[in-house]
This record gives C-alpha cells, sequence and structure tokens, in this order.
C-alpha cells in the first residue's frame, strides 16, 4: 500500500470518527496510524491530546502500534 493511498484511508478514517461511526478498535487504529505516520501533528489540539492520551494509558505506543 503506497504512502498516498495510507493518507487516504486516515482521512477517510477521520471522517467517520468525525460522524461518531468509528467503534472503538477502528478508533486505536486511526490514531495509531496518525501517530505512526506523523499526520497527528498536522492535526487540531484535540487530536494530539487524544493521542497523547490512549498513548498514556496503554492503548498505543508512542510508535502508534495498538497494545
Amino acid at each position: 500500500m503506497s504512502a498516498q493511498t495510507d493518507t487516504q484511508d486516515l482521512v477517510s478514517l477521520l471522517t467517520d470518527f468525525e460522524m461518531g461511526e468509528l467503534d472503538s478498535h477502528e478508533t486505536l487504529e486511526l490514531f495509531g496510524g496518525l501517530i505512526s505516520t506523523g499526520l497527528i501533528n498536522e492535526l487540531q489540539g484535540y487530536y494530539q491530546r487524544t493521542a497523547r492520551d490512549l498513548v498514556e494509558t496503554g492503548f498505543l505506543s508512542n510508535e502508534g502500534d495498538v497494545l
């Protein structure tokens, strides 16, 4: 899968997240992908804080892996 496809998948997941359509696992996959690609740093503070909270509570690794 190309980086462009990965980004498109993350954008699609992000849209679904904002519409409340993701389950818990899909949400973790989304934030893990945002962390691992570095795209999290391009988003608003809400997403960065949520990602940090998911890492600090042990749901995601610092690299974005779902634990």
